[in-house]
C-alpha cells in the first residue's frame, strides 16, 4: 500500500511538473507576440536556454541552499519512493526557472544574451532559493518568529511572493539598470508605441500559461492526498476576475484582456487553498485593475520601459495576492482561517526587499564587469540577426 501511494504522489507531482514545464512555452509565446518582429527569435531562445540554465543551477546549489538536500548519492537512493524526491525537484524547478521567464519579459529587445544567461545562473542558484529557504522551509527560524508573534506563519501556497512577486521585482532592477529601448520615449519625454508585433502568439501564450496554471497551483499540493479542489475554483474564479476587470479598465485592449487571466493567477497563487471563491474573485478582479493601472502609469508617466509589463503583473499583483491571503483567507470573510494579514504583510515585503537587492547585486554587477546592453547599431538591426544571425521570418 505504501508503494502504490508512493507512486501516485510521483504521477502527481510528475504531472505537475510537466504543466508548469509547458508554461514555459506560454512565456514564450508571450513575448514572441508582444515584442517587434526583429526580436521574436530572441525570445524563444531566451526562454529554452533559460530553462535549461535555471536546470544546472538549481540542481548542483539553489535547491540545496533552500532545502539542504542534493544529488550526490546512488541512484538505487535517488529513486527510493519510486524516485518521489527527483520527481519534487524537478516540480519545483520549474517554479525556479519562472524567475528568469518572467524577467526575460521585462528587458526584451535590448539585453545582451550571454550576460543575460549568466544572471540567470546567479538568480536560480542564489538569490531565488534563499528567499524560498525562508518561505517554505523556514530558514533563519522565520516562520517561527511570525507564529510566535502575530499567531500564524507566511502563507504563500503556490507562490505569488516567492515565485512571482520575485520575479517582478528582480526584473523591475533588470529594466531600470538597463534603461529604455532606443527611440521608446522622445527627448521631450512623450511615448513612442510600440504595439504587439502578433496578437495571435500573444493570446496562445496567454491562453498556455492560463492551462498550465492549474498544474502550478493545484499540483502545490506535492501529494494526491492532500489535493483540493478548492484550489482550482479559486483559480478559476480569479483567473475570470482578472480577465473582465482588465476588459473594462483596458477599455478591451486585446493585450489588456489576455494579461488579464495571468494577473488574477498570479495573485491567487498564494491564497488558492484558503480563500473562499468568491474571495478569490474580488482577489483576480482587484489584479486586473492593478495591471491596467500599473502598466499604464510605468510606461506613461514613470518612463520604464518594461516591455511586458512584468513588474505591474508579476511584481505589485504578485504582491497584492501575498496580503490579500491575509484578508480573504481569514474566517471572518469566509476562508480556511489560519492566516495572519500581518505575517503577509512582513512576508510580503521580505520578498520584495530580497528580489529588488538580489536584482540589483547581480545586473548591477554584470553591467560594471561585461556589459548588459546591446550597442545601438546591434538594437536597431534586432537581437535576431545580431544575436541569432536569423530573421523569424524568412522572406523568398
Amino acid at each position: 500500500m505504501e508503494a502504490l501511494v508512493s507512486a501516485n504522489d510521483v504521477l502527481f507531482v510528475l504531472l505537475g511538473a510537466i504543466m508548469v514545464l509547458a508554461m514555459h512555452a506560454g512565456f514564450a509565446f508571450l513575448e514572441v507576440g508582444t515584442v517587434r518582429q526583429k526580436n521574436q527569435v530572441n525570445a524563444l531562445v531566451k526562454i529554452m536556454v533559460d530553462f535549461c540554465v535555471s536546470t544546472i543551477a538549481y540542481f548542483f546549489i539553489g535547491y540545496s541552499i533552500a532545502y539542504g538536500i542534493n544529488f550526490f548519492s546512488g541512484a538505487d537512493v535517488l529513486a527510493a519512493k519510486s524516485g518521489y524526491d527527483l520527481v519534487k525537484f524537478f516540480f519545483l524547478l520549474t517554479f525556479a526557472a519562472a524567475i528568469p521567464a518572467i524577467v526575460s519579459g521585462g528587458i526584451a529587445e535590448r539585453a545582451k544574451f550571454n550576460p543575460q544567461m549568466a544572471a540567470t545562473f546567479l538568480i536560480v542558484g542564489f538569490v531565488y532559493p534563499f528567499f524560498e529557504g525562508i518561505a517554505w522551509n523556514n530558514h533563519f527560524g522565520f516562520q517561527d518568529w511570525l507564529k510566535a508573534s502575530f499567531g500564524a506563519g507566511f502563507h504563500d501556497f503556490a507562490g505569488s511572493i516567492v515565485v512571482h512577486a520575485m520575479g517582478g521585482w528582480i526584473a523591475l532592477a533588470a529594466v531600470m539598470l538597463l534603461g529604455a529601448r532606443n527611440g521608446r520615449y522622445t527627448k521631450e519625454g512623450k511615448l513612442h508605441a510600440y504595439p504587439p508585433s502578433n496578437i495571435p502568439f500573444l493570446a496562445l501564450g496567454a491562453w498556455i500559461l492560463t492551462v498550465g496554471w492549474f498544474g502550478f497551483n493545484v499540483m502545490s499540493a506535492q501529494s494526491i492526498q492532500n489535493i483540493s479542489g478548492l484550489v482550482a475554483v479559486n483559480s478559476l474564479m480569479a483567473l475570470a476576475g482578472g480577465t473582465l476587470a482588465a476588459l473594462v479598465l483596458g477599455k478591451n485592449d486585446p493585450g489588456f484582456v489576455h494579461n488579464g487571466p495571468l494577473a488574477g493567477l498570479v495573485a491567487v497563487c498564494a491564497g488558492s487553498d484558503v480563500m473562499h471563491p468568491l474571495g478569490a474573485l474580488v482577489t483576480g478582479g482587484v489584479a486586473g485593475v492593478i495591471f491596467v493601472w500599473a502598466f499604464t502609469v510605468t510606461q506613461n508617466r514613470l518612463k520604464i520601459d518594461d516591455v511586458l509589463g512584468v513588474w505591474p503583473l508579476h511584481g505589485l499583483c504578485g504582491a497584492w495576492g501575498g496580503i490579500a491571503a491575509g484578508i480573504f483567507g481569514s474566517a471572518s470573510l469566509g476562508g480556511m482561517g489560519g492566516v495572519s494579514f500581518v505575517s503577509q504583510l512582513i512576508g510580503t515585503l521580505a520578498g520584495i526587499v530580497i528580489a529588488l537587492a538580489g536584482g540589483g547585486i547581480v545586473y548591477g554587477l554584470l553591467k560594471a564587469l561585461v556589459g548588459i546592453r546591446l550597442d545601438k547599431e546591434s538594437e536597431f538591426d534586432g537581437a535576431d540577426l545580431s544575436i541569432h544571425k536569423i530573421p523569424s521570418v524568412s522572406v523568398d
